[in-house]
């Protein structure tokens, strides 16, 4: 029998060879990473001190916000750490805890994508009842369901993973570790997590996707009755950030997971996960605050209370 600790390190490959285009990646991830952290923190700050942020789409957003700056820290910041030191080694239990974080940030921010389109459909189809259906305790206990429903399906997989046995590579294909690379190069037996794997990823994509789906086609029908037309545009700009946020993740994940066994398919899925763990956290405060007269107020409020204390 082989023995599974004959690899204590895993080597990732990164996105490129080249020395010149790693120094490039280099400062070009930095700089999203950056913006993305400050983005999002600012969206948290803001939530938590403006008084007219304390609606549940917002609290929705402020833990939409946490989530993004967890899921860019679970891996850029190591390979960025990579890249600046020309050290692409992991070790085992490094590998895995970073594979358990990203897995848990990623399947977590598809649950509470569900739950942010159930709250703009309570606001739109059911205005008069919002505040009584979208109460503090309950956004809180979705929140915590969320949470748990993601430890629940995350956990089995991993616990099959710890067991694999890599005894022929230590090579990982990717710039952070991830499970269809890992299980490439594993000797044992594979076909029994690939479809947990599938199940689970089923499950978790067509579940959220048709709350979803169902959530906007409602919205659409009753935006569709309101009798103005500035009503109308009123209603579709409360849920157009959601709108293009929910499109970018699903339709990344859809991407990434087409099977191709080709090199030039696995060199567009590593831009993907690039577009998915650092890009997206970026563009996400963004698109939330250019498109929302109330978080913009609410940081043009802060700004003027900041100078007139610091000209104190």
């Amino acid at each position: 029998m082989r023995n599974r600790t004959a690899v204590t390190t895993f080597i990732l490959l990164g996105l490129t060879e080249d020395p010149q285009l790693q120094v490039f990646i280099l400062i070009f991830l930095l700089t999203t990473y950056m913006l993305s952290i400050t983005g999002n923190l600012t969206i948290i700050i803001l939530t938590f001190v403006d008084s007219n942020l304390k609606t549940p789409m917002y609290f929705f957003l402020q833990n939409f916000s946490f989530l993004e700056i967890s899921f860019t820290t679970s891996c850029i910041p190591k390979y960025l750490y990579s890249l600046s030191m020309s050290d692409r080694t992991i070790t085992y239990n490094s590998c895995f805890t970073q594979l358990f974080f990203i897995d848990l940030f990623a399947v977590i921010e598809f649950f509470l994508l569900a739950i942010m389109s159930y709250d703009r459909y309570v606001a739109i189809c059911k205005p008069l009842h919002y505040m009584t259906i979208m109460n503090h305790k309950v956004c809180k206990t979705l929140i915590m369901c969320c949470w748990m429903a993601a430890f629940i399906i995350v956990l089995p997989p991993l616990s099959l993973l710890l067991k694999l046995e890599f005894c022929d590579s230590d090579i990982i294909d990717h710039f952070a570790c991830d499970v269809p690379p890992m299980l490439k190069i594993s000797c044992s037996d594979t076909w029994l997590i690939q479809q947990m794997m599938i199940v689970c990823a089923v499950v978790i994509f067509v579940i959220t996707l048709i709350c979803v789906v169902l959530s906007y086609m409602y919205i659409i029908r009753t935006i569709l009755k309101f009798p103005s037309v500035q009503q109308r545009k009123k209603a579709f700009s409360t849920c157009s950030s959601h709108m293009i946020v929910v499109s970018i993740s699903y339709g990344s994940c859809i991407f990434i997971y087409v099977k191709s066994s080709s090199k030039e398919q696995v060199k567009i899925n590593k831009g993907v996960a690039v577009l998915i763990s650092s890009i997206s956290p970026m563009l996400n405060p963004f698109i939330y605050s250019l498109r929302n007269k109330q978080v913009k107020q609410a940081f043009k409020d802060s700004l003027k209370k900041i100078a007139l204390v610091s000209t104190k």
